[in-house]
């Protein structure tokens, strides 16, 4: 495997999101590279807030140094994805660190988790990106099998999964809280 390549992935940019006045055909694709989490990246990623229901993602301040440690070690699988601008956009994991305490994982897939940045939320462009960081999951680690553990009070995240072709196997109580999960795969 190649941690220290990146892999560029064009997809469709929804034409609400569209940049104005640049020419018809301006803004409806964006390129996203995706490259291991950077330092600089991964203290991006542990200030982004999200509004409630989705606080529950956002890091504990108390937390931020060890997660800015764990998210640029590149052997725990986190990825950035930049915009061509170079803004970082989301971010991509893959392995046991996407997996969720009480799920069943004995299905032969590669875990995978990720994260938007809090203003593209809502906007449209969540499948579009599922889809471009599957992409280059599938390119990097050649699994035979896709799987995500999502909260199911994220019903924006479970559709999501679904239209990119996830179909949920499991649904199950986290250890410790008692929130619950589904476990989706695609093959």
């Amino acid at each position: 495997m190649r941690f220290d390549s990146f892999s560029t992935m064009q997809i469709e940019f929804p034409p609400s999101l569209k940049p104005k006045g640049r020419g018809k055909k301006a803004g409806l694709t964006m390129q996203l590279t995706f490259k291991p989490m950077s330092e600089e990246f991964a203290r991006q990623l542990v200030t982004w807030r999200y509004e409630a229901p989705y606080s529950m993602y956002n890091v504990d301040p108390c937390d931020a140094e060890e997660v800015v440690r764990f998210c640029a070690d590149p052997s725990n699988h986190y990825f950035s994805a930049t915009n061509e601008r170079g803004e970082f956009v989301a971010f991509r994991c893959f392995g046991q660190d996407a997996q969720v305490s009480g799920g069943d994982y004995s299905d032969d897939a590669l875990d995978t988790g990720g994260g938007l940045r809090p203003d593209l939320t809502g906007r449209g462009v969540g499948l579009e990106v599922l889809q471009a960081g599957l992409a280059f999951g599938q390119e990097e680690f050649h699994p035979k099998a896709f799987r995500v553990t999502v909260a199911t009070f994220n019903q924006r995240a479970l559709r999501v999964c679904e239209r990119a072709g996830f179909r949920e196997t499991q649904r199950f109580k986290r250890v410790g809280d008692g929130l619950e999960f589904a476990v989706l795969l695609r093959r």
